[in-house]
């Protein structure tokens, strides 16, 4: 059995900041289960190099957290499978959380990664430009580019074009 005082902080991280982090996982995955996924994945991760993290964990995780998004997303290019459930199977089983705008996360997984990325980093993480273009590792044009597109995709997908809802919406949807 490891030493319990390695992790030290580590319970108290993960029970202040868990649900947020399952949150923005499941906006990435487009779905919970995939969302606890890719949380688990990344936990694990953070745990191998936890003796060695210096300061508030929770921007290293979250970079491990896009990383692993953005494999994911890479592997299913590259996989060239055709999904076929549709969106009552995907339903079905009983209430995901209820913490997300019905059709949120399913118009959020229809634009491409990169943008979907942006989003959850700028509007549900509350992270600033640079943060989210450090954490994604592009460029801070890059993330205004994303972001500007990326709105304006879910706006028409939201059915609010022409408004400035979708903002607004998406951080009241996710605070706490």
């Amino acid at each position: 059995m490891p030493d319990q005082g390695c992790f030290a902080g580590l319970d108290t991280f993960i029970r202040t900041r868990g649900d947020i982090l399952l949150r923005e996982a499941w906006l990435l995955t487009g779905s919970r289960d995939s969302g606890e996924e890719l949380l688990q994945e990344a936990l694990v991760r953070l745990l191998r190099r936890w003796d060695k993290i210096k300061g508030d964990p929770e921007g290293y995780l979250r970079r491990i957290l896009y990383n692993l998004a953005v494999d994911r997303w890479r592997w299913r290019a590259k996989r060239r499978e055709i999904l076929t459930a549709d969106l009552q199977d995907r339903c079905a089983g009983g209430d995901q959380g209820g913490s997300f705008p019905s059709g949120l996360v399913d118009a959020l997984a229809l634009l491409p990664r990169h943008q979907r990325a942006v989003l959850v980093l700028r509007f549900f993480a509350d992270e600033t430009e640079a943060q989210t273009a450090a954490a994604l590792g592009c460029s801070i044009g890059a993330v205004k580019s994303a972001s500007s597109r990326g709105l304006a995709r879910l706006r028409e997908l939201t059915q609010n074009a022409g408004t400035e809802e979708t903002p607004r919406i998406l951080q009241e949807s996710f605070t706490d």
